[in-house]
């Protein structure tokens, strides 16, 4: 996923409501100065566009925005929060929604009249808190798909045709687990499902690795489980129950990782988030494949000398496809200096007219439907067929979409799952052990 938030932000939170500290003022230096904050460096030239057009619309009214990497973006946005010195409106994450809603620091948008109808299908209604009150106007989304080295695929006599119809069942792993298997070469040329193959030298993987997925798995495992007909919660949003303990959720994951043990995916140890990603495994040579979001459309792209290309996730046991269909909202923070300035360049940032404008740079899709067709024909121009991830969200005879897991105290669960799935994954820990991880992520839940 956009990577991940704070584990310390509840309780840094909290603290700070206790106190009070965090009813000062905001960064806006005045009633005409609205302070905005985005982490993605590569939307930066978008939305400077769209604060141009705002100013144009809005004489008198100056958009300031600051960009942060997703790190510092979210350590100085907890800190702001403590110490009043957040920004009026910040780019907002499914992930953190949650605890920022019930620890009361976002303002309510519901004057703002957004249409659920407006947006793609789901976007909208992600913002709504267990309160009923809007916390987030849509911003863009994004869905998960198989990239590929197309080179590697051809010389391992595998089509693009092919690709796009694997299958996978935790059994077996199906036409998906054969065609991983024959992507991997071992030191000594020989692939994973030939005689002789040496999991223990593999010179490049069939399937790159992501790590362990957190309690979410969005570019790991989340497309398995998914289209086995798993759920993270027992309710779509706001559930009060996690099912980490499934049994058909646990035989995706001993599937999944298994295929590390076969030595087609990478094993833990050769995983970092900050300088050993699916995408710089990809870029190195180091595996064939990996599930990446539409974010990295863009960084695949880009590496020079490579053809890498999408494919569509495979067909599960439920005989449909799966992907996460992730999306970002904007906020405006309860302390503000300039609410009234926020509303309008949050209004503005979800219309149409700026979503167009963003979707014609080709860094994202915006979330309404004509900012997407912008995005697609940006796209297009490029070079880049992106239809690997457009397809699931017009398609839902064939695809299943589901959302990030939307509930309380989310930074809490990553916590207990993050060192949990990375036992399984490394260790070698029965999945067994996820009944109990997952009894204490209900029973913080439950408070």
């Amino acid at each position: 996923m956009r990577l991940r938030t704070l584990t310390a932000l509840a309780g840094a939170l909290t603290l700070s409501l206790v106190t009070g500290c965090a009813q000062g003022g905001g960064t806006g230096a005045s009633s005409n100065t609205v302070t905005y904050w985005l982490w993605d460096a590569n939307q930066l030239p978008a939305y400077q566009a769209c604060a141009k057009g705002f100013e144009k619309e809005n004489p008198g009214l100056d958009v300031r925005i600051t960009q942060l990497g997703w790190s510092d973006y979210w350590t100085k946005l907890t800190a702001g929060f403590i110490a009043g010195t957040q920004p009026d409106v910040f780019t907002d994450h499914i992930q953190n929604f949650g605890q920022f809603a019930d620890l009361k620091v976002l303002e309510p948008l519901d004057d703002l009249g957004i249409d659920d109808s407006a947006y793609q299908p789901g976007l909208a209604a992600n913002w709504i808190g267990k309160d009923g009150h809007r916390y987030g106007a849509p911003k863009d989304w994004d869905t998960v798909a198989l990239f590929y080295n197309a080179r590697m695929t051809a010389d391992a006599g595998l089509t693009p045709e092919e690709l796009n119809s694997l299958s996978w069942n935790p059994e077996d792993g199906g036409t998906f687990e054969k065609a991983i298997a024959h992507l991997t070469i071992d030191r000594n040329g020989r692939r994973g499902d030939e005689p002789g193959f040496d999991r223990h030298h593999v010179k490049v993987y069939g399937l790159a690795t992501g790590g362990g997925g957190y309690g979410d798995g969005q570019t790991q495992w989340s497309n398995f489980a998914a289209s086995a007909g798993w759920n993270y919660l027992d309710k779509a949003r706001w559930g009060t129950k996690y099912q980490y303990d499934s049994r058909t959720f646990q035989s995706v994951i001993k599937w999944y990782f298994g295929l590390a043990k076969k030595g087609y995916m990478p094993p833990l140890t050769d995983y970092n988030v900050q300088s050993n990603q699916q995408n710089t495994q990809i870029a190195a040579g180091k595996a064939a494949t990996t599930f990446d979001g539409a974010w990295m459309i863009s960084t695949y792209a880009g590496f020079k000398g490579k053809d890498i290309r999408t494919a569509l996730t495979p067909v599960g046991p439920t005989g449909k496809r799966a992907t996460m269909m992730n999306g970002l909202a904007d906020s405006i923070t309860k302390a503000s200096r300039n609410k009234e300035g926020a509303r309008k360049w949050v209004s503005y940032l979800a219309s149409d007219e700026c979503q167009k404008v963003v979707g014609g740079y080709g860094v994202v899709f915006p979330a309404t439907p004509a900012g997407t067709e912008a995005a697609v024909a940006a796209y297009r121009k490029k070079g880049i067929d992106v239809s690997a991830f457009t397809e699931p969200v017009a398609d839902k005879k064939r695809f299943r979409t589901f959302s990030y897991p939307i509930a309380s105290y989310s930074a809490d669960m990553t916590a207990l799952m993050q060192p949990a799935m990375e036992d399984i994954y490394g260790n070698g820990k029965p999945v067994s052990s996820l009944d109990e991880t997952n009894d204490q992520i209900n029973l913080i839940l439950s408070q």
